[in-house]
């Protein structure tokens, strides 16, 4: 079954050409054109990844973001004609997974996609059967689950995969560049401001008091610290 694409856009003209271009590569396409019929359809037709524009009418998409990580997780990719950093951080903050800016092209947005889908479908994928426990965190290879004090923590699969890889080289320090490499999937697209935005999204939902599990090395990188 192809991948089925939610691109959600007010401007006819830009859906037309995505849609073009997506179903060129082999993606099924669905269409929305304001924010609430993005939420509606997201919910209803359960896409494998969400293509959404922040200008929206009724609700902009970091509303839309926002009301969506409440419900699912699925990938999402922002389109935004803004050049200001931060509307791209807002949108990561809101649970996006990555962005790309207007004008983009083709190629460089089915490089995103394909990058997104190749981590959805790890999360939904039984693999290891290896669950790490350190401190009150219990990480769960299998279920790409994360637990705190034995709850469940909401993460997306590009979330999952970036503490993954950190746990399992617990106390080894990583550049911004080389985490974009291998947990975003490219070298040449990124903005190292995604990996900034997503461990700070990481160490509000695992830190307490006590505890904070990931650590900058000034000038460096990052790393989770080894018990």
């Amino acid at each position: 079954m192809p991948a089925k694409i939610l691109i959600v856009d007010d401007e006819k003209n830009i859906v037309d050409i995505l849609k073009y271009n997506l179903i060129k590569e082999g993606f099924e396409t669905i269409e929305a054109y304001d924010g609430k019929e993005a939420i509606e359809k997201a919910l209803r037709l359960n896409p494998d990844i969400i293509l959404l524009d922040v200008m929206l009418p009724i609700y902009d998409g970091f509303a839309v973001c926002r009301k969506l990580r409440e419900k699912i997780q699925t990938p999402i990719i922002m389109l935004t004609a803004k050049e200001e950093e931060v509307d791209k951080v807002l949108g990561l903050e809101m649970g996006a997974d990555d962005y790309v800016t207007k004008p983009f092209s083709p190629r460089e947005l089915i490089a995103r996609i394909k990058s997104n889908l190749r981590r959805s479908t790890l999360a939904n994928t039984i693999g290891s059967t290896d669950v790490i426990s350190i401190s009150d965190l219990e990480i769960d290879l299998a279920r790409y689950e994360v637990k705190k004090d034995g709850k469940i923590i909401d993460m997306t699969a590009r979330e999952f995969e970036l503490i993954k890889y950190l746990v399992q080289n617990a106390g080894k320090v990583f550049s911004r560049e080389t985490l974009m490499e291998k947990i975003w999937d490219y070298e040449y697209f990124g903005d190292m401001r995604t990996v900034d935005v997503t461990v700070s999204r990481l160490r509000e939902k695992l830190s307490n008091n006590i505890n904070e599990y990931i650590l900058t090395k000034r000038g460096v990188g990052y790393y989770f610290r080894k018990d």
